[in-house]
C-alpha cells in the first residue's frame, strides 16, 4: 500500500528510493529496480533521483504526473517523518529553556547548542540522544497514540536494552510532553566542541544495542561511582584541554550522577 496518494509534484519527502511509480497519462510504471533503459538509467536509481527532464518512456509526460504505484519503503519514510517532528519539538523546547533560564548558569558549556542525535523507533518509541550546554542524555519519547501526561516527574524506571538495563527518570514539559531521560553527562565540560559531543552521542546509540556491553552496564551503581571516580581525579590534575570520552568510556564507565532534563 502506498504511504503517498495523488501525482507526485516533486515531493520527495513522501516516497521512499523504492518507490514505484506509474504515469498518469499512459500506466507506464518506473520501477527502481530495473531503471530506464530508453534513457540510460541505471536499476538502482530511485525515481527521486531521475534527472529533472526525465520523462515518461512511453507519452513523455514530466515527472511530476507520476503516481505512486507501490512503495515498498512507506514504513520507513513515516518513521523518518514521525521522528522528525518529534525531535524538532524537543530542540525547541530545550533551545528556550537554554536561552530563557540556562545561558547564564556558571554550569553551562557555551560552546554547546541543544542538537538531537542519533533518534530512531525502538519499540515504537522515539529514542535517542539530546545533547545540551548542561547535560547530555538519553530520551525516550511516546510512541504515536501513547499517553504519558500522567507521568510523574522525578520518578524512576529501569528500561532494557542489549547492552543492559539503564535508569530513567519521568518528566513532563508543556512542550514535549511527557518523556524518559538516562542521564549521561552532567554537567558537560568535558566537552570542547559540538563535534565532539556529537560523536559520542553517535556512539552511544550504536553501544546502547550491542549485547558485549551488557556484563559492565547492569552494575549501574558501579558505573556512577566509577565515573564520578573519574570526574574528581580530573579535576585534581594538571589542567589541559577537555578529552571526548571514547563510547566504552560512556557505557562501561561513564554514566555520570547529577541532574539531567
Amino acid at each position: 500500500m502506498s504511504g503517498f496518494e495523488g501525482s507526485y509534484l516533486g515531493a520527495n519527502d513522501k516516497i521512499s528510493p523504492k518507490a514505484i511509480m506509474e504515469c498518469k497519462i499512459c500506466w507506464t510504471p518506473y520501477d527502481p529496480a530495473i531503471g530506464d533503459d530508453t534513457r540510460q538509467v541505471l536499476p538502482g536509481t530511485a525515481f527521486v533521483d531521475l534527472p529533472e527532464d526525465w520523462g515518461c518512456p512511453n507519452c513523455d509526460a514530466p515527472k511530476e504526473q507520476f503516481l505512486v504505484s507501490e512503495d515498498p519503503g512507506a514504513e520507513t519514510v513515516r518513521a523518518a517523518q514521525v521522528l522528525a517532528r518529534r525531535t524538532a519539538a524537543l530542540v525547541a523546547d530545550f533551545t528556550e529553556v537554554w536561552h530563557a533560564r540556562m545561558r547564564d548558569l556558571p554550569m553551562v558549556n557555551k560552546a554547546l547548542h541543544v542538537q538531537a542525535v542519533g533518534f530512531r523507533l525502538d519499540r515504537g518509541r522515539p529514542l535517542g540522544v539530546l545533547i545540551a550546554p548542561w547535560f547530555m542524555n538519553l530520551v525516550q519519547l511516546p510512541a504515536e497514540g501513547e499517553d504519558w501526561s500522567a507521568l510523574t516527574p522525578g520518578e524512576k524506571e529501569v528500561i532494557a536494552f542489549a547492552s543492559g538495563d539503564y535508569e530513567f527518570l519521568h518528566n513532563i514539559r508543556e512542550q514535549t510532553g511527557g518523556y524518559k531521560a538516562c542521564s549521561l553527562f552532567s554537567p558537560m565540560a568535558e566537552f570542547s566542541t559540538q563535534a565532539q559531543a556529537v560523536e559520542v552521542a553517535q556512539a552511544v546509540m550504536v553501544a546502547l544495542f550491542q549485547e558485549e556491553h551488557r556484563a559492565e552496564t547492569d552494575r549501574a551503581a558501579d558505573i556512577r561511582a566509577a565515573r564520578t571516580g573519574e570526574l574528581a581525579d580530573r579535576d585534581t590534575a594538571e589542567a589541559g584541554p577537555p578529552v571526548a570520552p571514547t563510547r566504552r568510556q560512556v557505557l562501561t564507565g561513564g554514566l555520570a550522577s547529577g541532574e539531567g532534563a
